[in-house]
């Protein structure tokens, strides 16, 4: 989970856009991280909701403002507004709805076209549920455009932290980056050195 957001103007910040369909959920997955807690009903995103999760890393406090973007088409004029600056990105399927799966690229397409050379991590969400439509095989998009895909659940926390992991990982260019329970357990050495090299990378 996400530790509470505290306010610390050093704090490494990210920009990180979270997109895809209505109803793949983005938001209780956000939640999930923020709170701990599982909800079965949340209300569709209007527009834009921003979360700031924090987390505890070998190298540091780091936070990732997680931009929670509308799936829904009525909202799609508002998209580039929203993704200038971005710094990283996920991008979520429903494993349960294969419209989802098929409606990958759009998405990917509008993120490149505003955020030319982010990382970016797609994500099968609701693993857990038995009426499963996209397998694991049939899921090929990641390896067309080169990108990281977990299959995850929010409900279960089914690799719930990894996109966030391998994300950081990449903006901070260090693949030995790890997070860690409390900011006093396993601080490398090299902790303040790698903080400042993380503040110019914004």
């Amino acid at each position: 989970m996400a530790l509470p957001n505290q306010q610390n103007v050093d704090l490494p910040t990210f920009k990180l856009l979270i997109v895809g369909d209505g109803g793949t959920g983005k938001t209780t997955f956000l939640k999930r991280h923020l709170t701990g807690e599982f909800e079965h009903n949340t209300e569709p995103t209007l527009g834009v909701d921003i979360y700031p999760l924090d987390f505890f890393t070998n190298r540091g406090k780091i936070r990732f403002e997680c931009w929670d973007t509308a799936g829904q088409e009525k909202y799609s004029g508002l998209k580039d507004a929203y993704y200038i600056h971005g710094q990283c990105a996920i991008i979520m399927f429903d494993v349960t709805a294969r419209h989802t799966y098929m409606n990958i690229d759009r998405w990917y397409r509008d993120l490149r076209r505003v955020c030319k050379n982010i990382p970016i991590v797609l994500c099968g969400n609701k693993v857990d549920v038995p009426s499963r439509q996209i397998k694991p095989k049939h899921v090929s998009y990641h390896r067309k455009k080169c990108l990281q895909y977990y299959e995850m659940s929010a409900k279960n926390n089914c690799n719930f932290e990894k996109p966030f992991l391998y994300l950081a990982r990449k903006i901070a260019g260090d693949a030995k980056l790890s997070f860690v329970e409390s900011p006093e357990a396993h601080i490398d050495n090299l902790d303040v050195e790698s903080l400042q090299l993380l503040r110019l990378k914004l």
